[in-house]
């Protein structure tokens, strides 16, 4: 139904992708996973036939199929439109699929009011379920999904996985989400930059994600042993030849010169033992495997007492502009607990951490460090990534940033480079290690999670999850949710209700 033969990308002298080929018959369901800045989104803009930036070549054929294209980000053409002027073009266009509008707003819960919005006005999540409504209306053969996941509640995650599972059509989508990759993968494409981001290499796999990841952790391990072993015979040889040759320059060095045969004969034996040498420092080793999913970064120790009152909220109305989105909110945190908002797109929940970081700003006694889900909201437009990332501008702690920030895999160059030219992926680990130098009692996250690679997540939820601060944050993430957080709550219309972790 889709082919793909040697397709090469390249952007800015780079390649992204080399020599790339594949096909797609029904019921495949290619993700495409891979670290920030590696070409995922723009691989699916060129198979979209919506790429107007890379030097393209190699052949494309969908063989007269149609084609859906979810964009990561909705178009900026379409922001002022309301949601049903975005999905219909025409009355008779509207009255040609009311029917299976009706069935999708009600399979992903979406009020149908939200269709006289302005898409500029609705939740991130929003947007993306009337992306996703268009798509579903166009009725494609073939589904291009770039992070159909972002922002989604639950009850959309849920059923976003259920309808790639069972439906026939193939689909190709790239998503941070670990859960739904382990859910609906049956076959694995991983774009890579190795070398210091100097080469791309791919790997594609029929497989499912969580079979790609252990093949590779063993494979990595099996490489990283062989490697080790190979280093250390290398090095005994290399030794054992040394000494076999100090003891013979020593011969050289001491020989009678009424011995000229014996200086003969030592001399032809450094010789031999020279060639020896050059032979032994010609012999390729395996190299250590340097992948770039390996991070490294962790939280200064900090105290905290459990009786310690973080938060202590009492809203009676949360709203935006003139709507209400929820009364008679109470929250209390205390001590290093780590809470998670969860609840319905358009629920409310980045408000209310926007009135929490406020309360928690009139604190004295409490660093409280801030990762919104846009990141726009705290980034300058010309902030370089090392004045952003550095908690001053003292040698020492630009010294120690840039360190922290190689350990994420941020290059020098980037490290130089302005922090709106990053990928949303890389921002966020900029992000985190900037919370990191702060020092911080308490981390507001908006989303956390949602931008990084499912390869680094499982890092970055272990430095969050050891984190001894208190955590307040915002996410759908179910694997952050599950192994970070101590206390979900439930946002509605009627406030805040603790859940039990299980129930989700």
């Amino acid at each position: 139904m889709f082919e793909v033969n040697n397709l090469s990308i390249i952007v800015d002298n780079k390649y992204l992708v080399h020599n790339l080929s594949f096909h797609l018959n029904k019921n495949d369901k290619l993700a495409i996973i891979g670290e920030e800045g590696n070409g995922k989104t723009t691989l699916l803009k060129v198979l979209a036939g919506r790429c107007d930036y890379a030097t393209v070549t190699g052949t494309i054929q969908s063989h007269q199929n149609r084609i859906s294209y979810l964009p990561q980000n909705m178009p900026e053409d379409v922001l002022e439109e309301k949601g049903y002027q975005y999905l219909f073009h025409t009355d008779d266009d509207y009255y040609h699929k009311v029917n299976q509008l009706y069935r999708y707003l009600r399979e992903l819960k979406i009020k149908d009011s939200l269709l006289e919005e302005t898409i500029k006005n609705m939740s991130g999540g929003e947007k993306i379920k009337i992306g996703l409504l268009k798509i579903l209306l166009e009725e494609a053969d073939i589904l291009l999904l770039d992070e159909p996941t972002n922002d989604l509640d639950l009850d959309a995650l849920n059923w976003l996985e259920d309808f790639i599972c069972y439906t026939d059509r193939p689909i190709i989508y790239v998503s941070h989400d670990e859960t739904l990759l382990e859910k609906t993968a049956n076959r694995i494409l991983h774009l890579e930059q190795v070398k210091r981001k100097q080469e791309c290499r791919h790997t594609l796999l029929k497989t499912d994600y969580r079979t790609y990841v252990e093949q590779r952790l063993q494979e990595l391990q099996k490489q990283t042993q062989q490697a080790h072993l190979e280093k250390r015979e290398y090095e005994k040889k290399r030794q054992k030849l040394l000494q076999v040759m100090q003891k013979v320059e020593y011969q050289q060095n001491t020989i009678s010169r009424s011995d000229p045969h014996g200086a003969r004969l030592l001399k032809k034996k450094m010789h031999a033992l020279k060639a020896q040498e050059q032979k032994i420092e010609k012999q390729e080793i395996t190299e250590v495997p340097s992948v770039e999913e390996q991070i490294s970064f962790h939280f200064e120790e900090v105290n905290l007492p459990r009786s310690k009152v973080i938060l202590q909220l009492s809203l009676p109305i949360l709203k935006v502009a003139n709507h209400v989105l929820a009364r008679n909110l109470e929250l209390t945190v205390r001590g290093p607990e780590h809470i998670c908002i969860i609840g319905k797109n358009g629920a409310g929940k980045t408000t209310l951490l926007h009135v929490i970081l406020e309360e928690l700003k009139k604190r004295n006694d409490l660093k409280v460090g801030y990762m919104p889900q846009n990141y726009e909201e705290v980034i300058q437009e010309e902030e370089s990534v090392i004045d952003f990332a550095s908690p001053s501008s003292s040698k020492e702690d630009r010294t120690k940033t840039r360190m922290y920030l190689g350990n994420v895999n941020i290059t020098t160059a980037e490290m130089e480079g302005k922090m709106k030219d990053l990928s949303n992926g890389s921002k966020a680990k900029v992000f985190l290690i900037h919370l990191v130098l702060l020092q911080c009692d308490v981390l507001l996250l908006d989303e956390p999670t949602r931008n990084v690679s499912p390869l680094s997540n499982p890092m970055i939820r272990k430095v969050l999850k050891e984190y001894k601060g208190a955590i307040i944050s915002v996410s759908h993430d179910r694997k952050y949710i599950d192994e970070v957080t101590t206390k979900q709550y439930l946002l509605q219309e009627d406030g805040l209700i603790e859940m039990d972790k299980r129930s989700d």
